[in-house]
């Protein structure tokens, strides 16, 4: 099988199957968004779920929480991996977002990895959810997901990932590619035991073709 033959059934398969596929963090505005995604590094969507909203009950915008310390920020999220640091970034971000950025997250995703605790996986992620721009977030779901049924052979970074996905994605279709792969490897991809025998797209995956050649 050809890479382009990999690449199209696969996005074939998921155009047909998943037209709709959008972030399962839960926010009503960009700032949220933002805060959601810095929270859910190395965490799962659901425990940012059940945080959040206790969050931004006492910090609803970022002026709000520009005001606090780390200190102040830390009960709210203890619950989540690395929450020192966590607080701290998020003290930092909202205090930089309004001195420098009037309370508004720039969409120019440069900018915006300016903020603390905003790398390039964080600023894809708000560029492809929010205004819809043609990039390709990397998590470890994409990360392995791609490794796995050979969209990507041997990447070693998320950033070899993310150009290689890239390259072979329509560009259009990058931004919902992204929450594909995320949700298959969530719920059917898993890390320790992936759920090949419900894998609508294991006729393109190289691991279950290797797999099925091991049992001949």
């Amino acid at each position: 099988m050809t890479t382009k033959q990999r690449y199209d059934g696969v996005i074939a398969w998921f155009s047909e199957h998943m037209p709709v596929a959008e972030s399962e963090l839960q926010y009503t505005d960009p700032y949220q968004l933002l805060v959601a995604v810095i929270l859910s590094a190395q965490c799962t969507d659901k425990r940012v779920n059940m945080t959040t909203p206790a969050l931004f009950e006492v910090f609803p915008t970022p002026y709000e929480m520009a005001k606090a310390t780390p200190e102040e920020i830390y009960p709210y999220i203890k619950s989540i991996s690395y929450p020192n640091n966590k607080a701290k970034n998020l003290a930092g971000m909202a205090r930089m977002l309004v001195e420098e950025f009037g309370g508004v997250i720039p969409s120019d995703l440069e900018q915006m990895q300016r903020l603390p605790g905003v790398g390039r996986k964080t600023a894809n992620v708000m560029g492809a959810v929010l205004w819809n721009k043609e990039v390709m977030p990397v998590d470890t779901h994409v990360f392995r997901v791609s490794n796995r049924i050979g969209l990507t052979i041997n990447s070693k970074t998320p950033l070899q990932t993310e150009l290689t996905l890239s390259k072979n994605i329509p560009s259009h279709l990058l931004p919902l590619a992204h929450h594909w792969l995320i949700l298959h490897g969530r719920y059917v991809c898993i890390a320790r035991s992936p759920k090949c025998d419900e894998c609508g797209i294991s006729t393109w995956c190289r691991k279950y073709a290797a797999d099925q050649k091991k049992k001949a």
